[in-house]
């Protein structure tokens, strides 16, 4: 097929000597405007688009996307990510264009408003930006120096909208900004002479930020700062301010003695490591929300062996004999476990689904897809719930596990 990128002329010399080493991918460029004028016909105007997108590739080696271009590769980012369940949802994701934050304060200032607005209590305007931070000695303007980690109440908190914050892109002169943690908000995790205390997933997360100055609490939830790299310089360390982090305590319907664990989850599962690509563009510092599945609470972070572990201490407080794997106490536990989760949640009035729903949810987007004509990639491994698994409708089937563009993946 003849394309617009054969009429191209070679790069200029200086253009190609790059920073990142890579130019636009012409080809993904064009893929890209050729989808969104098929699903915006209203738009209009493709040529002309293919033209001015093609003239800036050949002059500067990268292009601009539009607003309307940026919002619709974002949400069909997410409709494409064969790892998610929750993907039905896909059009209401809002999109806060952020790209004209490109210092490490700026950055931390749109991560603690993205948390905001992701609970309900603040705006998330989808154009423009907030005010630059200036410059700063460590952490986020208006942070409490010790990163407090209590939840504040606000009209309409807890109703989790889904939400990313798209910051710069990578271009061949400059390295955009990125975020070292996995996620916006993460429990530290401390090793110990008896072993690690907190999450034993984010240990290197919590000794890098202890090389950078952070000195954590000792506790089994303590907040962790953000590690942001600006594109050149030193990395920030960024302490989340204590309203910005919207916790649930755990407590469960019918074991009173379930609240004397001290547990308790953060809200927002924000990813803030993971590359949103678009027509060849990187933005590598795009977090991004949906809301949680109790399962990924109870089963996977508190459950697994390699986190929380707390199987055997709900078993032990249960009474169940742990002596044999044929009492499947380690079962009974985890169904305890995830009922206190979706229990408080749903108490605190804090947006959560659990997997039976979020299964046929998931199920109603694949037959919605296939009738428009498009592909619904997944990945089984991922899909299916960690508990219960052939107890859903989502067990029961294979999926298509293609590849498709727009799409989020890890950087380096």
């Amino acid at each position: 097929m003849t394309t617009w990128i054969r009429s191209l002329r070679p790069f200029d010399a200086p253009v190609s000597r790059t920073v990142n080493g890579r130019t636009i991918d012409l080809r993904e460029a064009e893929r890209f405007i050729r989808l969104f004028h098929a699903e915006n016909p209203s738009v209009g105007g493709l040529q002309a688009r293919l033209r001015d997108v093609a003239r800036d590739v050949a002059r500067y080696g990268t292009y601009t996307h539009t607003y309307e271009e940026l919002e619709f590769g974002a949400r069909v980012a997410w409709r494409n990510s064969n790892r998610c369940i929750g993907r039905l949802y896909w059009r209401s994701l809002k999109v806060r264009d952020r790209r004209d934050v490109h210092t490490a304060e700026g950055v931390a200032l749109e991560c603690v408003a993205h948390l905001r607005a992701a609970t309900g209590s603040g705006k998330a305007s989808g154009i423009g930006r907030s005010p630059a931070a200036g410059p700063g000695s460590g952490g986020c303007p208006g942070a409490d120096a010790g990163g407090v980690t209590g939840s504040g109440k606000g009209v309409g908190r807890g109703k989790i909208r889904p939400t990313i914050t798209v910051l710069p892109p990578d271009t061949p002169t400059m390295r955009a900004p990125r975020i070292v943690n996995d996620q916006l908000i993460r429990y530290a995790g401390y090793r110990t002479p008896d072993g690690v205390v907190g999450d034993p997933a984010n240990v290197a997360l919590t000794e890098a930020a202890q090389a950078l100055g952070w000195q954590g609490g000792g506790g089994m939830f303590d907040v962790l700062p953000l590690i942001i790299h600006p594109g050149r310089g030193r990395p920030l360390l960024c302490n989340l301010p204590g309203d910005a982090v919207l916790e649930v305590p755990l407590t469960h319907p019918e074991y009173p003695w379930f609240a004397e664990l001290g547990l308790r989850w953060h809200a927002v599962p924000a990813i803030s490591n993971m590359c949103l690509e678009i027509g060849g563009l990187c933005y590598p510092c795009a977090p991004f929300n949906g809301w949680y599945m109790g399962t990924e609470i109870g089963a996977r972070n508190l459950g697994d062996e390699a986190r929380y572990n707390l199987l055997p201490v709900v078993a032990e407080r249960l009474g169940l004999d742990t002596s044999t794997e044929r009492s499947l106490w380690r079962d009974h536990a985890m169904v305890e476990l995830n009922v206190a989760v979706l229990h408080s949640f749903e108490r605190a009035g804090v947006t959560m689904t659990d997997h039976h729903t979020e299964s046929r949810r998931f199920l109603t987007h694949l037959e919605r897809e296939e009738k428009a004509g498009r592909v619904c990639p997944a990945d089984w491994s991922w899909i299916v719930p960690p508990m219960s698994g052939s107890a859903t409708p989502v067990f029961h089937r294979y999926y298509d596990t293609r590849v498709l563009t727009p799409t989020f993946v890890h950087h380096d």
